[in-house]
Order: structure tokens, then sequence, then C-alpha cells
């Protein structure tokens, strides 16, 4: 047997003592404690608010551009030199301060990796660890659950061994499983990317270890973020809060993961409304964060990138500023269809020969506005787009002092039908 493979089998049974004798007392440590690592375990102590450095960072006086929206809520300022807030639901930016800026995203490239898992995979099967993929780590003090070659999981264990261990030998796994190598995973993950409307982002591996041809800024992230959210299947390894996995045909203890993610609820910073989401921290990249928070009939996404203390205050700062500040609005506009007339180009591009097509909406579009701004203040555009699933779509935009805070999707009569069986 090699040495390695001892040194596995002993920290991991260490980890598994400690884990198991810490639990249900244990929290999730400050990712800041060193390099790499965001993946060990501490007793917390009793806490009531979350930390604020002293000084601030140099960012922190740094205001966000959204204050330059008029008759927009003034944004909190924030230790971070990226972050946004959007809302899930209408897409709306909330706050956005440096959200183009490439940063390194660290661990929070998990949550790409674990929406394309929950895509491409069956997440009733199971996959057995490749040597590449249990010893393809080479950093120290990386974060892992010590996975060995040989060893069988199944992919419900894998996943959550990604998104609360932030085990970073499991991604490659899942690289492997789903595209038979890292390198096309990480071209996939590329092409995700793209197709979801990031313009900063280059991906380089599956788990975010420091590499400078891996970056990604905060409004990126937020898209991604969003999509994963979207996705059933993901939000059950994101909101987990505790979760076991037992026995293996290669290790004998039961491992015991913990969401690393200090707000939530019954963790060190909890904060109401707080569902989940994804820590992450290397030297290059600071604390990175993104967190899932509803209340009421808002589904928030904060994401700040390249902040300190586990940029627990400043997504506290955030979720309350977003929370306390706006509200989402349902925008009426009658159930009559609406025309839109097509160039005489674009009756030959599309192969359709009409002058002008009915649209049809499905739903009630809602927008997302500042409280008290009420919906006549609303200005409206259209818009023909292309759909991969059939014919074009008319989306309307919908803006407050010429800020995006909505949008709705009519749909042509075939498709409108269908939807409807």
């Amino acid at each position: 047997m090699k040495i390695k493979n001892i040194t596995k089998k002993i920290l991991c049974g260490v980890l598994a003592s400690v884990m198991a004798c810490s639990f249900p007392a244990a929290a999730a440590a400050s990712e800041e404690s060193s390099g790499y690592y965001d993946g060990y375990y501490e007793e917390a102590p009793i806490v009531t608010a979350t930390p604020t450095p002293d000084p601030h960072t140099e960012y922190y006086n740094q205001a966000p551009d959204t204050d330059s929206i008029k008759e927009w809520p003034a944004g909190p300022k924030i230790e971070g030199e990226s972050a946004i807030l959007m809302d899930m639901s209408t897409g709306t930016v909330l706050y956005a301060k440096n959200a183009d800026k490439a940063q390194y995203p660290a661990s929070i490239t998990k949550i790409m990796t674990a929406l394309l898992a929950c895509e491409r995979l069956d997440l009733n099967g199971s996959l057995t660890m490749s040597e590449s993929a249990a010893y393809g780590i080479t950093e120290s003090n990386s974060s892992s659950i010590y996975a060995d070659t040989g060893e069988q999981f199944t992919m419900d264990q894998v996943l959550m061994a990604v998104m609360l261990q932030s085990a970073n030998e499991m991604t490659l796994a899942v690289a492997e499983e789903a595209c038979g190598s890292v390198k096309k995973f990480v071209e996939l993950m590329n092409q995700k990317a793209r197709q979801l409307g990031c313009t900063n982002t280059h991906f380089n591996n599956p788990n975010g270890l420091p590499d400078e041809l891996h970056y990604t800024s905060a409004r990126d992230m937020a898209k991604i973020a969003r999509a994963a959210w979207l996705n059933p299947s993901f939000r059950r390894y994101t909101t987990r809060d505790y979760y076991e996995i037992p026995p293996t045909n290669k290790f004998a203890e039961t491992r015991y993961l913990l969401n690393h993610h200090k707000m939530m609820e019954g963790q060190q910073y909890a904060y109401e409304g707080v569902l989940g989401g994804k820590t992450g921290y290397t030297e290059a990249a600071g604390n990175t964060l993104v967190t899932y928070a509803r209340r009421g009939n808002m589904y928030l996404v904060a994401v700040v990138m390249k902040s300190v203390n586990g940029a627990y205050s400043d997504t506290a700062a955030l979720l309350d500023y977003g929370f306390n500040n706006f509200s989402r609005v349902s925008v009426y506009e009658g159930a009559a269809p609406v025309s839109a007339s097509y160039l005489p180009a674009e009756k030959y591009i599309r192969k359709d020969y009409r002058d002008s097509v009915l649209f049809y909406s499905l739903r009630t579009p809602t927008v997302t506005l500042p409280n008290g701004v009420g919906t006549d203040r609303l200005a409206s555009s259209r818009r023909l787009v292309e759909n991969a699933a059939g014919l074009p779509i008319l989306e309307t935009s919908y803006a407050f002092n010429g800020w995006q805070v909505g949008t709705a999707s009519l749909y042509q009569k075939t498709l409108f039908s269908d939807l409807l069986l």
C-alpha cells in the first residue's frame, strides 16, 4: 500500500472522530484560517452579530454603482471589493459594486460544478473513485473528505460532499463521471457560462483552487447561482445543513458533513430567511460568498467577492438592504394578445411570411421596485428574441428611471396552446 494511501486513511479517521465528537455543537471554522482550506470544524463561540473589521478595508467607502440610479435607495457600505444583490424571481439587480470586475471565485465555483452534475448525471446512481480523482489535488490543506481509489459513493453522497464539505477531490470525480475527463468538463462549464450570459468568466478547474486563468465576476456568479437555484435537484444540496456518509467499501467510519455557511439557521451568524449558499476562500481570492435568502415573496441571491471575515457582515448588510427597501409587485396589462409586426426582411429570415403575429401572456409579470414606487412609473419596451425550444418569444422589459426591474415573456398561440396541455 502506498504511504500516501495510509496517510489519507489516518487523516480521514481523525476527521471522522473529531466531527462525530463535536457535532451538533460544531460549526464551520472561518475560511481565513489557512491558505486553501475551507473544510474543517471548530467549536463556535456564542455571538449575536456578524464580524466587523477594524480598520475597514480600502473598498468600504466606495459607493455602489446602483447609487447613481435616480430615486434608488442608497446602498450599504461593505468591505468586499465586488458584490451584487439580485431578486431571483425578476432578475432585478438591487445592488451592484464593481459587479463586472473579474475576481478569483475560490470554492463558489462548485455551484457551477454541482449544477452541471444535476443536469447531466443520474442522481440516483453511484460512482467509483478513480486514482486520478482521489489523488488529483496536489495543494496542501485542500478541503477534502479523503476519498480513496476504488471507493464507492452514491451521487447523493458525492454532491453533498461537494457542497457541504467543499471536497475538492469529489469535484474531479464529478467531472470524470459527467464528461470522461476534467478537461472536457471544464469546457462544459465555460459553455454553460456563455449560455447564461456570463461575459467576464473563464473556468479552468471544477473546484476553484488557485489558477490565474480561473475567474468570474459578481454579476456572472449571480447569473450562475440563479440558474442553479431554479434546478430543484441543486436546491437539495445547497440548503442541506447536515449530512452523514455511512461507512463505505474503503472506509469504516461515518463521515459527518456540516454546511459551512454560517448564516444558516442554527449557525454562528444565523440570519432570518437564509436558505443556503456556498462559501469560498483562498489567499488570492479572499473570502467569497454566495447566499440564497427568502422573506415573503422575495427570493434574493447575494454574491460578495474579495472580502474579509467570511463576507458575512457584507451579506447581512446586503440582505437587510434588499428586504427593507424593495417589494415585488405585479404588472397588470390585461389578457388581450399583443400584436408584433415583422419587418420585410424578417419574414424571409424566419420563414414566416405573415405581416404580424399575436403573442399571449401565460402569467401576470412581476417587477421589483423601491418601496412606495408604483407600476405607473414604469417604462416598457418589447423585442423579439430567439427561442431554442421553438418559435420566437416577444420579451417585454420594464424599467424604472432607466434601470431594468423585470421582464415578461409572451408566446405565439401555437406554442401557447402546447404549453397549456
